[in-house]
């Protein structure tokens, strides 16, 4: 190491993890202003979705379990895999976010 750096790596990745850390803290905006909700995405999938009939063909499935996948994503007992590949059907992706109960 030079003399006269010091703890000059240290600091610039110091600054690197501030500079994530904000980036991060703005993405984060809407999943904590939707957490505020009691329950901010139920019955979303069935309010952008494409035409049941449609949505089944692309997913492979009977209009029943795509029924069942809705009710399932209402109730909190949809799984992240069923999410995604309902979303692959719209062309569309799943993203989540975890953000803290009180601020």
């Amino acid at each position: 190491m030079e003399q006269g750096t010091g703890n000059r790596g240290w600091t610039m990745r110091e600054k690197d993890r501030k500079l994530l850390r904000k980036r991060l803290d703005v993405e984060m905006r809407p999943f904590r202003r939707a957490g505020k909700e009691k329950n901010p995405a139920s019955g979303l999938l069935r309010a952008v979705r494409i035409p049941v009939k449609e949505m089944a063909e692309k997913m492979g499935v009977c209009r029943s379990v795509l029924c069942k996948l809705e009710k399932g994503e209402m109730n909190g007992s949809v799984s992240l895999k069923s999410m995604s590949r309902m979303a692959e059907a719209m062309g569309c992706k799943v993203v989540y976010g975890i953000v803290r109960k009180h601020g």
